[in-house]
């Protein structure tokens, strides 16, 4: 194989820093040795994702590759979320006289990238790109200008070069920079072959005298330059990395695959024409065919180097490699290291294609081994969200705090998103919380209390009917319409006890009766009330002489007032019942945190209409007994039923804005007080007094003294 290679016409690799390559040899060896790009460049991208860099700046060349990657590859990278500070490009050197020009425009660029609050700066460059920047960046010095540390992502197109004299200029500004580079391994005994080289070795070797005098700064005895004498005997490997690489570099690796390559694809080529051929001709083929006839057979070769790593190339000609990320780490002697922190495969399983090991990453001092950032802005915390900032590019924006019922569990989220029905947000809308069942319950306080207030007034009116049934025969009892009495006693204790229905977990049954026989018990209690009032006024009308009343005066007219309101209120909580019954609902929104099982009315016309006719009874009711209530009766009541039925409407009246103004169970609770209350206010105003004569006065409870009574009203 090698007199194959040394007789087939293929382009000079250069020895020594790549930097020195041939424009052709360049050419072939990224035509041919260099992975696809379109791996790098996503690559790259994955890169400024992973460590959440988006905002950044880019730097270019005046080169085909790189006007490529600045006008089709920084579109995507935008559309990916990351945008730019400033893309600029670095001046052609045209010739010699446009020197001094473009080191001018480029300090101008170099100082846009150091004033710059982009922290990560993208530079895609070639080999010599790296000279260019130790030289902005020496110059930068004289400007009297404090040079910020950044960090520096370096396409692998790039390598470290120097020129002569600045191999004494500092190198700490690529301290903790990242680049890539192409796979490479270690080859074994690439060192040793290194540390055997020397002049002494290769006397006929003119490149390594140069090289030689250059980086040891000698000369030998046929020089007559005023320098100390090269020896032979210096070692490279006591070099400084900024000087020489004694370890071999990506590009270099590369160029190692690209001399075997060829040779393995000329001898494949020479193999398949010498089967083709017949050898009895007695005809020689001679390697001089051109180089494209070997393309075909670049593209169908495998084979392992000496590293033992497969080597390949896909069906349009390109390496079948990835890339190794890299952070720089230097040393005060101008010494650096290349640590590989992470790899680009291409063969790996899709969820291994970029990995990146961060904890082995050096950053620049400044950073106090922080993870850097390179945002337009500081990160949006959970509980916020962004917000664009206008005239500005996408990735700048302000941070908002969510609205209330939102969060954002995550850092620079674009919208605040609602908690699910069942969960609320915690206090730093971060996350959500599990909402709480909540209704009145018999254990808490709340529920308890009413349930004991319930119970008592119904014990105490329980009481009350004990005593009138007791003294049922006394005039004071009588004088007032006993059976009547005893009904309005037991509609007030039924709803005393009506109000327990409330209480508790809503089940189906419970909210089908507890609207309903509410509305009818109150509606029977009124109705008393109202037939009370409505006999007196009838009583003493009928008193008059030649009155037609007189015949209305009795029992029916009682049956029929009561049956009848009664009756009209029970048909409207049937059709209720029938149409749109109320059923147990979930409240998830009225109150905040909280899920409130609750007894939805159904039909809230129906509901209002069932309210509406108890106030329409409460206030003729009101009316009928505010007129009675200075009659000439001694068995007239109907003060007493004024002021009843004037606490009633005022508890009604303040608990309908009380009533839409409350959420959840206090809802629930407010219409048990005013049950409670509305019926206390019947109980306490208008039996008081009776009670007060048949307990504590007996003597008056008599008819002489009922008929004194009567009389002194009429004279009065």
């Amino acid at each position: 194989m090698a007199s194959i290679l040394r007789n087939y016409k293929i382009p000079q690799l250069a020895y020594g820093s790549p930097s020195v390559i041939n424009d052709t040899s360049q050419s072939f060896f990224f035509q041919w040795m260099f992975p696809n790009r379109n791996n790098h460049y996503m690559g790259i991208l994955q890169l400024l994702l992973h460590f959440r860099w988006t905002w950044i700046g880019v730097i270019y060349l005046h080169v085909q590759s790189a006007e490529m990657f600045a006008h089709s590859v920084l579109p995507i990278f935008s559309l990916k979320g990351i945008c730019f500070d400033f893309i600029e490009r670095f001046p052609k050197i045209a010739s010699s006289d446009n020197v001094f020009e473009v080191m001018r425009k480029g300090m101008k660029l170099y100082n846009i990238a150091m004033e710059s609050t982009a922290n990560v700066l993208l530079v895609h460059g070639e080999i010599q790109s790296m000279m260019i920047l130790r030289m902005l960046h020496f110059f930068s010095k004289f400007e009297n200008k404090y040079v910020t540390e950044k960090i520096w992502i370096m396409t692998a197109q790039m390598e470290f070069t120097s020129l002569a004299f600045q191999r004494d200029w500092d190198i700490d500004f690529i301290h903790g920079s990242i680049s890539f580079a192409v796979h490479s391994e270690e080859m074994l005994g690439f060192k040793e072959f290194l540390q055997r080289r020397n002049p002494r070795v290769e006397k006929e070797d003119g490149f390594i005298k140069d090289f030689w005098k250059d980086t040891f700064k000698c000369w030998f005895h046929d020089s007559e330059e005023d320098m100390k004498v090269c020896t032979g005997e210096e070692k490279l490997e006591t070099l400084p990395g900024s000087v020489f690489e004694t370890s071999m570099t990506g590009h270099s690796y590369c160029v190692y695959n690209a001399v075997y390559a060829v040779a393995h694809a000329v001898h494949a080529m020479h193999s398949s024409i010498l089967r083709q051929r017949s050898l009895m001709d007695g005809r020689m083929w001679k390697l001089n065919q051109p180089p494209w006839q070997l393309h075909q057979f670049l593209r169908s070769l495998s084979f392992n180097n000496s590293a033992g790593e497969e080597i390949s190339f896909n069906p349009n000609g390109e390496l079948v490699a990835g890339f190794d990320i890299i952070n720089w780490v230097t040393f005060p002697n101008q010494s650096f290291l290349r640590v590989k922190v992470g790899r680009i495969g291409p063969k790996a399983p899709p969820d291994k294609v970029f990995t990146v090991c961060e904890d082995a990453i050096l950053w620049p001092s400044r950073f106090n081994q922080a993870r850097p950032l390179s945002t337009c802005n500081g990160i949006c915390h959970p509980g916020s969200c962004r917000m664009k900032k206008e005239g500005k590019p996408f990735c700048c924006y302000d941070c908002f705090q969510c609205p209330e019922g939102k969060i954002s569990n995550h850092e620079d989220m674009d919208e605040c998103l609602p908690c699910p029905d069942d969960h609320f947000p915690n206090n730093g809308q971060d996350f959500c919380i599990p909402k709480i069942i909540s209704f009145l319950s018999f254990e808490e306080i709340l529920g308890a209390c009413l349930v004991i207030a319930a119970l008592s007034l119904s014990f105490i009116t329980v009481l009350v009917l004990g005593i009138f049934i007791k003294h049922h025969d006394t005039p004071i009892v009588k004088a007032n319409n006993q059976h009547l009495t005893y009904t309005l006693l037991i509609s007030l204790m039924l709803s005393f006890l009506c109000a327990l229905l409330f209480i508790g977990r809503p089940e189906k049954f419970m909210c089908l009766l507890r609207q309903a026989a509410f509305s009818i018990i109150y509606s029977l209690a009124i109705s008393c009330v109202l037939a009370k009032t409505t006999i007196v006024i009838l009583a003493f009308m009928a008193t008059k002489p030649g009155s037609s009343i007189r015949n209305w005066v009795g029992k029916q007219l009682i049956i029929c007032i009561v049956l009848c309101c009664s009756v009209i209120q029970a048909t409207v909580c049937t059709v209720w019942l029938v149409t749109s019954p109320p059923f147990p609902d979930l409240d998830m929104h009225s109150v905040p945190g909280e899920i409130v099982l609750q007894c939805n009315e159904g039909s809230v016309t129906m509901f209002y209409c069932a309210l509406g006719f108890l106030g329409f009874l409460a206030v003729a009711s009101f009316i009928v007994a505010f007129l009675a209530r200075e009659l000439p009766d001694s068995f007239n009541e109907a003060k007493f039923i004024t002021f009843s039925m004037l606490v009633f409407c005022s508890v009604w009246l303040c608990f309908v804005p009380t009533y839409l103004s409350t959420k959840g169970k206090y809802m629930v609770a407010v219409e048990v007080f005013c049950i409670l209350s509305s019926s206390a206010g019947l109980l306490g105003c208008i039996f008081p007094p009776k009670l007060y004569i048949v307990m504590l006065r007996p003597e008056l409870n008599n008819k002489e003294q009922l008929l004194r009574r009567k009389e002194r009203k009429e004279q009065h």
